[in-house]
């Protein structure tokens, strides 16, 4: 697998749903470790992906353009090189554990990152052709709001923190975006 380009998402702060009324997919456990910055500032990070008894290894390197929009070079590592690369692990950032859920809604391919640290919320996130594309959510999941280049929700943030930011959560549901 290999992927190089430009990655429109946003993301979203959700109530973590019942996960039976989804349509998923797959569903993935992930150990993210970020690495030092690259040569022009990118970040770059390392995943180990376990999906069905299969392991998995991707580097990853992002350039932000605009909190919405970054350009992505993405492929599959072997073992031995993921093993190789955990030795320029950031020193500030912890590795994130997470559970990522995909599903699909009304030809949206979503995709949902529990982690162990919250059983009542979780991250919703979808990748776009458009940064103003018009996203449509499943009645199952009460989107609480927009979290797209809220630097406190990031992988790395929640992994340091160990927790979602302290705020209030109500259930209000926010419309169609």
């Amino acid at each position: 697998m290999m992927s190089e380009g430009l990655e429109i998402e946003r993301k979203f702060l959700v109530k973590k749903p019942d996960l039976s009324r989804l349509d998923l997919k797959r569903t993935l456990s992930i150990i993210q470790t970020y690495l030092s910055n690259g040569e022009n500032g990118s970040q770059r990070r390392v995943r180990r992906i376990a999906e069905n008894g299969r392991v998995s290894y991707t580097f990853t390197e992002k350039v932000y353009i605009t909190p919405v929009t970054r350009q992505e070079n993405e492929f599959e590592i072997t073992e031995e090189k993921y093993n190789e690369l955990l030795s320029q692990r950031r020193t500030d950032s912890v590795p994130i554990v997470k559970v990522r859920y995909c599903f699909l809604y009304m030809d949206q391919l979503f995709e949902l990152d529990t982690y162990p640290f919250s059983d009542k919320l979780a991250v919703l996130e979808l990748e776009l052709d458009d940064p103003e594309q018009k996203i449509y959510f499943p009645g199952d999941v009460s989107v609480l709001r927009e979290i797209t280049g809220d630097r406190r929700y990031s992988n790395a943030a929640l992994a340091n923190a160990g927790m979602f930011p302290d705020e209030p959560v109500g259930d209000r549901q926010i419309g169609d975006f």
